[in-house]
């Protein structure tokens, strides 16, 4: 499947139980940050598990536009010889970061204090996607940025000749834009410092340390205040990437609502503020062991074991949880449908705006199987139809979003009638061997 080409239909069907290992990729957060941290430290940068999906792929080609040498050298096992902060080259070319928000965002940040220019392009869905939630606070160190309107790319981005450090407290909650603040930071002089009310996702913060940077997070009534000190020369480290907890969502989610399934997802990350999915799942009934759990690569892990749960109740879920699974509401949408009672889902606008509009295209899809749901601009309702219960039918409109393709194939595993999806090529982005990975364990999904 390839996320730039034709569209791809594809087919899911009702199948026995699912049983098995389900090893599923790298983490795709991890895995772009491996890249770019390695790109700007001075040495070799030594990575294993890297996720090798497009959306990571394009970032790997930036680099190297960037003047970083990254190269592969067997599945998953990859090396950075760095530049060092503020050592990027300016590249010849625009740069192309395929179907990835991530992507675009943190290497807008990280060339953003430095004197050169770049042009920054996408596929049809990145570039309905606003950027000016990362070009406004990158603009206070004195970046320029000219995109389309509405802040959309291509956008042209001219990094600050003489950058000054700024202190920024987040409007949304925002791993990306946070991100992109803290490597804009690193070739600021003085201290760079970045307040967030809600905790988002930390693997900036994390690798930040590990490389060296000076970093210190303190809790205020403002919330998160993260404090970076620019200018720092980064240490080569040797980075082993955690299994996706994003990713492991789908064969997990799958196996809850496939009756009779038993499987293990080994090596998932239970990072605090990634395991929002997994709490919820928890509350609803599902049975869910965390066995083994450990660190590598300075995350925490876990392996899972994952058992059919027929009794799975709707709950309200803690709007507050929302930074912790933002990108699990789209397949915790299809457990709900296979749930008894109403899953309330609030504090989710920031779907809105992600590779589509989320809420929508999964209300129309859920509709569409036969399931009852309500929405408005920050709400998700799904009147859940019991073990089984879910009619299917239908063919769901991804809109170019790999997760909203990935869901409706898992709703396809365990409804009456099978589920199509218009288009099944993103996929690729961030979870490419997912249609095999899946049947493997014995669904059936085919190509339409």
């Amino acid at each position: 499947m390839s996320g730039h080409g034709d569209a791809q239909p594809m087919i899911s069907a009702k199948c026995g139980p699912l049983r098995g290992e389900a090893a599923v990729p790298g983490d795709k957060s991890i895995s772009h940050r491996a890249l770019i941290f390695g790109a700007m430290a001075v040495g070799e940068t030594k990575i294993s598990g890297l996720l090798e999906g497009q959306d990571v792929l394009d970032t790997a080609r930036a680099m190297r536009a960037f003047g970083a040498t990254v190269t592969q050298h067997g599945p998953g096992t990859w090396s950075v010889h760095g530049v060092g902060v503020g050592g990027f080259s300016e590249p010849a070319d625009v740069i192309d970061c395929g179907n990835s928000g991530t992507g675009v965002r943190l290497i807008m940040g990280t060339m953003a204090t430095t004197a050169m220019t770049a042009t920054f392009t996408g596929d049809a869905s990145l570039c309905k996607r606003p950027m000016g939630r990362v070009t406004d606070p990158l603009s206070l160190f004195g970046t320029q940025a000219y995109g389309r309107k509405g802040g959309r790319l291509p956008m042209t981005v001219v990094g600050a000749a003489n950058p000054v450090p700024v202190r920024y407290a987040l409007p949304v909650a925002s791993a990306q834009v946070k991100s992109a603040v803290l490597l804009a930071g690193l070739n600021a002089p003085g201290e760079t410092v970045v307040i967030e009310r809600e905790p988002t996702r930390d693997h900036s913060e994390r690798m930040l340390v590990g490389f060296g940077a000076r970093l210190n997070v303190e809790r205020t009534t403002e919330g998160h205040v993260i404090t970076l000190q620019g200018r720092p020369e980064l240490r080569p480290q040797t980075v082993a990437v955690p299994r996706d907890p994003s990713s492991a969502a789908f064969p997990t989610c799958a196996a809850l609502i496939v009756e009779g399934s038993d499987i293990t997802v080994p090596g998932v990350s239970q990072n605090l503020t990634r395991n929002g999915l997994y709490i919820t799942l928890a509350e609803m009934g599902a049975e869910i062991e965390f066995q083994n759990p450990r660190e590598e690569g300075g995350e925490p892990v876990a392996d899972l074991r994952v058992r059919f749960s027929g009794n799975m109740k709707g709950i309200e879920v803690p709007p507050e949880r929302a930074p912790s699974m933002i990108d699990e509401y789209p397949i915790l949408s299809v457990v709900a449908a296979f749930a008894t009672g109403k899953t309330v889902m609030r504090g989710v606008k920031e779907l809105r705006v992600k590779e589509s509009d989320r809420i929508d295209a999964m209300a129309r899809g859920l509709v569409a199987c036969g399931v009852t749901i309500e929405e408005d601009e920050d709400t998700l309702i799904v009147h859940g139809m019991g073990a089984g219960g879910m009619p299917g039918g239908a063919v769901a409109q991804t809109h170019l979003d790999h997760r909203i393709a990935m869901s409706f194939l898992v709703a396809g595993m365990a409804s009456q009638r099978e589920i199509s999806v218009d288009d099944g090529s993103p996929i690729v982005t961030s979870f490419p061997i997912f249609e095999g990975l899946m049947n493997g364990l014995g669904a059936a999904i085919r190509r339409g």
